[in-house]
């Protein structure tokens, strides 16, 4: 498992004293905090099949990365070795600084596994009772009502857990993982078996949490949620990462289609210098600037309507994170038989 000279590695500039403190997890003056989860060279097999072969990815403190990839990819494998609920065969993983193995690492882990079962007996306060007690984080039951709030079940609090619809029970395994203030948050599949406005709920709640600096790894088949809510996408093919980055590092430069007739002179070169254009009868193509905050395409429609142009359509150029994935897979890199282990 992961030394404290391994955490140093990772963290240029800790020696001695320092690198035992990253490892631990400590913030040292001068040095970034350790990455909330840090893996390198997991792999793991079942009988003669490899689930996970190679598999090293990363997730910052506040970062949210998204793990994507049909069944059989290996994604929760991957997950069940980063929280030490399945042994590796080979590799290292550390959690918030600390080997994924060490329990103090757990301690501070909110996890939403994608199959779960509560003791039907227990109302719903009484399940988050009870999973602070397994935690040890003192959180008052005014808190823990907030929580029970926050995944839409503050009138259902005292209701018997039983009695819950698969939509309820999932909003319940929501606030079990957020309940003892974690740092890093795993979600696999939180979404299953929400209606519509549950998921957006879901995407609520996530971006809440990127917003007080807890990261979250979350799995989900859903690809538009993953799009709208990740910072980082991890692509899995058969246990292997077929691909990863930042959404504009995966789905490549935005750009923008327009419909102009008359475009004057100065109009095209109101275009040029936004970015790269390409023509094809009265439709241009203009790469948009990287750095761009949100407001070169409404300032650039509105010069080129006060140069004399006819602005007649605007449309984005650029391709989904649905579309990339499925391009990933028809390039035959992605083994589709079998189920996530």
């Amino acid at each position: 498992m992961t030394t404290s000279t391994d955490s140093a590695a990772a963290h240029p500039g800790a020696r001695g004293s320092d690198a035992a403190l990253v490892a631990a997890g400590h913030v040292v003056a001068g040095l970034p905090p350790a990455p909330a989860v840090w893996c390198s060279g997991l792999r793991k097999r079942y009988g003669r099949r490899h689930a996970v072969e190679d598999v090293s990815l990363e997730v910052g403190r506040g970062e949210v990365v998204g793990l994507l990839g049909p069944n059989g990819a290996g994604k929760t494998t991957v997950i069940k070795m980063l929280l030490a609920l399945t042994h590796p065969d080979a590799g290292e993983a550390m959690l918030l600084g600390r080997p994924a193995a060490d329990p103090a690492a757990r301690t501070r882990v909110g996890y939403l596994p994608e199959l779960f079962r509560y003791q039907p007996w227990l109302s719903a306060a009484e399940v988050l009772v009870l999973h602070v007690r397994l935690s040890g984080v003192g959180v008052p039951a005014r808190e823990q009502r907030e929580c029970l709030s926050l995944v839409g079940l503050a009138d259902r609090a005292g209701d018997r857990v039983g009695g819950f619809s698969k939509g309820m029970q999932q909003r319940l395994g929501l606030a079990v993982a957020l309940v003892a203030r974690p740092e890093l948050v795993v979600l696999d599949e939180p979404t299953s078996a929400l209606d519509p406005l549950g998921r957006v709920d879901v995407r609520d709640i996530v971006l809440t949490l990127k917003s007080r600096g807890v990261a979250v790894l979350l799995n989900s088949h859903l690809i538009g949620e993953v799009e709208r809510v990740c910072d980082r996408v991890v692509i899995l093919d058969r246990g292997r990462v077929a691909a990863s980055g930042t959404l504009a590092e995966l789905l490549g430069q935005r750009e923008l289609r327009l419909q102009l007739t008359d475009p004057s002179p100065a109009a095209e070169a109101r275009l040029a210098a936004t970015g790269d254009v390409e023509r094809a009868g009265d439709w241009f193509t203009v790469a948009l600037p990287a750095d761009d905050d949100g407001t070169a395409v409404p300032d650039l429609v509105r010069d080129l309507v006060a140069l004399g142009a006819r602005v007649h359509a605007v449309e984005p150029a650029r391709i989904s994170l649905e579309e990339r994935l499925l391009g990933i897979l028809r390039a035959g890199t992605v083994g589709r038989s079998g189920d996530d282990r």
